[in-house]
């Protein structure tokens, strides 16, 4: 084998480690390379020739760059590591929100016993057209009500816009406000429940109010008890 091959297939060891570490992150792969590239390397330094060594220079850029290759290897191992730890503090978190009320941004909340409620924050007072939706996005009941500027409830006893009873489940509400003259406000919706589950098959732990999924950044505020 003669040193110019020897040392070309040095490099492309280098350039396939750096791409696995670049694009897929896989320990084995890049294991696999730093393997390869020290045997290439042996071979090239018992191969060479004793009249034109092989250039120091060249030699100890290969290092560094698999030493630089080792490192991020390394380092991906650890923050690995540090994700799973964060993730079990997270779950642990996570489970003491059960039993607890929370109150979190959203729209969804649970029509149960006949009465649903949204907390809705007006920017300015007006008037606004209630549109409430079920799961499968069908409009069940519409109607207006007044806001006043700040936080205030809106509760809806389950009955739809043909006088029947929706069933429990889920619903969600769109508000569609103006101001006195006229000009579209904005206004936020959230919900509040007892907690009564954690979903942990998402990446970060999801908090469940009946049906409800709650991310854990969503949550405003929590109380004790129902």
């Amino acid at each position: 084998m003669s040193v110019s091959n020897t040392s070309k297939l040095s490099n492309a060891a280098v350039n396939a480690a750096q791409n696995n570490t670049n694009t897929s992150g896989n320990g084995t792969s890049i294991a696999n390379n730093f393997d390869q590239f020290l045997t290439l390397l042996t071979t090239q330094l018992r191969n060479q020739n004793p009249l034109d060594p092989l250039d120091t220079n060249q030699f100890t850029q290969q290092l560094v760059q698999f030493a630089g290759v080792e490192q991020q290897l390394k380092q991906n191992e650890t923050l690995t590591a540090l994700l799973g730890v964060s993730k079990a503090t997270t779950g642990a978190s996570a489970i003491g929100f059960v039993g607890q009320t929370v109150t979190a941004d959203g729209a969804a909340t649970q029509l149960k016993e006949g009465k649903a409620e949204w907390k809705l924050n007006a920017s300015k007072g007006g008037t606004a057209t209630i549109t409430i939706k079920d799961a499968s996005g069908k409009v069940v009941q519409t109607g207006t009500t007044t806001l006043t500027a700040g936080d205030q409830t809106y509760s809806w006893d389950g009955k739809t816009s043909t006088g029947s009873t929706a069933p429990e489940g889920e619903y969600t509400i769109t508000v569609d406000a103006k101001d006195l003259a006229g000009t579209a406000i904005t206004v936020k919706t959230e919900i509040s429940g007892v907690v009564d589950g954690v979903d942990f098959s998402t990446a970060v732990p999801t908090l469940l109010i009946g049906a409800i999924k709650v991310p854990l950044d969503r949550v405003k505020s929590v109380k004790s008890g129902s």
